[in-house]
């Protein structure tokens, strides 16, 4: 599970490992410094407590998360604890109120494994506070759900890697919507930023048609590793393709659109705000 928390404005990308968020030490090491070569100032750090028989470094874990360009790559990480004890090594005024931050941070975990609903209800506030419908967040939410199913689903079945994952859902897109998920994005002029938080409501429909019923066709073939799960992926996929293809022939209008939430001319002030 790789995401994002906010800390003043800042991303904070963190991981749930081991029963535990870790957080990427270069972008706690930007929050607390503004630094403009966040990586480098990490960099030095460790070879400055080096000197002082201090080895920050094995507070350390290397695990994927994603980078500017998208890609899942290796990143220091550090668990709460461990970050506790880097944030010694930087003066800066913001050390205690991130503090609080991280603490706050692991409470709403435990409290979110002991009530899911819990985080649906955060999720839903956090998008509603960015201007989206509450139309428009029940289906997101759903399709969240469906989701989960899904790449749970591929887990029982012998897909784990985040390439296989990566590989299989390019799968479903393509089948459903012609286009792969990068090719989606390059389409709505996006970068960094999720899709499926930048499509429509017909587009995430149809999201969650393919990945629904390539759940059920996985789960019906009783599909194995990454290629048989690949055709059922294709097949979901393909249901829901027909499906879009005559809704459009009814509507008269393509359901892909390059419109997305940050391009509205009416979100545009929400968004500085958030």
């Amino acid at each position: 599970m790789n995401k994002l928390s906010l800390f003043e404005g800042k991303n904070i990308r963190k991981i749930w490992h081991n029963e535990e968020w870790f957080f990427s030490v270069v972008d706690v090491v930007e929050a607390l410094t503004d630094s403009s070569n966040p990586r480098n100032y990490w960099n030095m750090l460790k070879a400055r407590e080096v000197e002082q028989e201090i080895e920050l470094y094995t507070l350390c874990v290397q695990l994927k998360l994603s980078a500017e360009d998208g890609k899942l790559r290796e990143t220091d990480c550090a668990n709460t604890e461990a970050l506790f004890r880097i944030i010694q090594s930087i003066p800066s005024k913001k050390a205690e109120p991130f503090k609080l931050w991280l603490a706050q941070v692991g409470y709403e975990r435990v409290q979110e494994i002991e009530n899911p609903e819990l985080a649906q209800k955060r999720m839903k506030e956090i998008y509603k506070a960015k201007g989206y419908s509450e139309d428009w967040i029940e289906k997101r939410v759903r399709g969240i759900a469906i989701r989960d199913e899904l790449t749970d689903e591929w887990n029982k079945r012998g897909v784990e890697t985040e390439k296989e994952f990566a590989i299989l859902t390019a799968e479903i897109s393509k089948a459903t919507f012609g286009l792969t998920p990068s090719e989606y994005k390059e389409l709505k002029g996006l970068k960094r930023e999720n899709l499926r938080d930048h499509m429509d409501d017909l587009e995430l429909i149809f999201s969650m048609l393919g990945e629904r019923v390539s759940t059920e066709i996985a789960r019906t073939k009783d599909a194995q590793g990454l290629f048989e799960n690949k055709n059922a992926a294709k097949e979901g996929g393909e249901v829901a393709g027909n499906a879009r293809k005559d809704a459009e022939k009814r509507i008269g209008k393509p359901v892909i659109n390059q419109e997305n939430y940050l391009l509205k001319p009416e979100n545009k002030k929400l968004l500085k705000k958030n």
